[in-house]
């Protein structure tokens, strides 16, 4: 088990540094997901049912891993996705992982339940940025956060849809996990455990959503799980017409997050949409649900060319983007990868994430034959006979 930053070669080694740093209900709502979590595992294990097939003599000396998603010039095919509540993991956060994404020319996305404000972000780095949108009853609330990620200059809008109510999140349940953490019995032993952690946490800057605290309390002021804040705040009567209205209404490169069907990635082609993120939320709302990669291959077949595919979720390695890639993804995208590292380190563990990742789609390229990810291509992958 590491015990140092250094020593970390893989998200499996970032992940244990984070459980060392963490109470116990924190790491856990990282690491959790919903019932079984037995879509949380197959997001990953799906990977395994893929074979790589290289070619040779290929001459491979220089690598170049850039990409375009939604207009976006990046130098990784893999970027930040939106996810909640970072300054629970790291006090710097958000910014830690702005300012990682920006070494590495990838994008960043900030969620609704974001921590930092996004006029911040706006000014804190120069590299593409994503807004992840959240649906909320409150009409008011929803145009407030267009306008904020409008001012910020913002790049995407990206509408999450799998959310129309809470998942069912029982590692959550059994430790008591809410935003912001209620003072108990069991909660003060956790915190107690993990000093460093607390004492950035109730001596620094007073947590909150950012995007959310002049319109909600919950979250910021008033503790809630996610999971209760999905099913209490956002719409559940959420459709197809609201999210092109949203589209007209950003007026620049608009994607959904959260499209697992063929039908519904032929519907966001049809309603103008520039991208669809393939995700199931990791796993943390319905079980029992296929895995992003799982679906890719269909959903590439079926609006490829016509819409950017780009497939969120259960990279661990680079070889997995690698297999997405060669099935036709635009990009990948993920959130676990740098959470544990935030976690960990802060800023520091998520470049040292990203370099990981780095390192291992470059070594995977040259081992592919391969000096540009257009040049993989689907007979380069096939699935095994399971």
């Amino acid at each position: 088990m590491p015990r140092r930053l250094s020593q970390c070669s893989n998200v499996d080694d970032l992940r244990d540094l984070a459980r060392r740093r963490l109470p116990g209900p924190i790491f856990h709502y990282i690491d959790g997901a919903a019932d079984d979590e037995v879509t949380y595992r197959r997001n990953t294990h799906a990977f395994e049912d893929y074979d790589l097939v290289p070619n040779v003599l290929a001459g491979v000396a220089d690598i170049d891993m850039s990409v375009e998603v939604m207009g976006c010039q990046l130098g990784l095919p893999i970027f930040c996705s939106p996810t909640a509540l970072q300054r629970l993991f790291h006090h710097d956060g958000e910014r830690a992982v702005a300012r990682a994404a920006e070494k590495f020319n990838t994008l960043f996305g900030v969620s609704s339940l974001g921590t930092v404000g996004l006029d911040e972000i706006g000014r804190l780095i120069s590299t593409p940025k994503m807004f992840q949108f959240y649906f909320h009853k409150d009409r008011a609330l929803n145009a407030a956060m267009l306008e904020m990620a409008q001012a910020a200059e913002f790049d995407i809008l990206t509408l999450t849809v799998d959310t129309i109510t809470g998942g069912n999140r029982e590692r959550d349940l059994r430790t008591g996990f809410t935003t912001p953490p209620r003072l108990t019995p069991a909660s003060a032993f956790q915190f107690a455990v993990k000093p460093s952690w607390a004492l950035n946490f109730f001596l620094r800057e007073k947590f909150e959503l950012a995007q959310l605290k002049d319109h909600v309390g919950e979250g910021s002021n008033i503790a809630i799980s996610v999971g209760d804040y999905f099913s209490t705040m956002l719409d559940q009567n959420m459709s197809w017409d609201d999210a092109a209205e949203l589209r007209r209404s950003w007026g620049r490169k608009f994607c959904l997050k959260g499209v697992m069907s063929v039908a519904d990635a032929r519907r966001a082609v049809d309603m103008g949409a520039d991208a669809i993120m393939i995700s199931n939320h990791g796993g943390r709302q319905l079980d029992g649900a296929r895995s992003p990669f799982d679906q890719l291959e269909e959903i590439v077949q079926a609006v490829g060319g016509d819409i950017e595919v780009i497939l969120d979720g259960g990279i661990r390695r680079g070889t997995h983007v690698l297999k997405a890639m060669a099935l036709g993804a635009t990009a990948c995208s993920g959130g676990r990868m740098y959470l544990y590292a935030l976690a960990a380190a802060g800023q520091a563990g998520v470049e040292k994430a990203l370099s990981n990742l780095h390192s291992e789609i470059e070594r995977g390229m040259k081992l592919m034959g391969v000096t540009r990810l257009s040049q993989l291509k689907p007979e380069m992958i096939r699935r095994r006979q399971v």
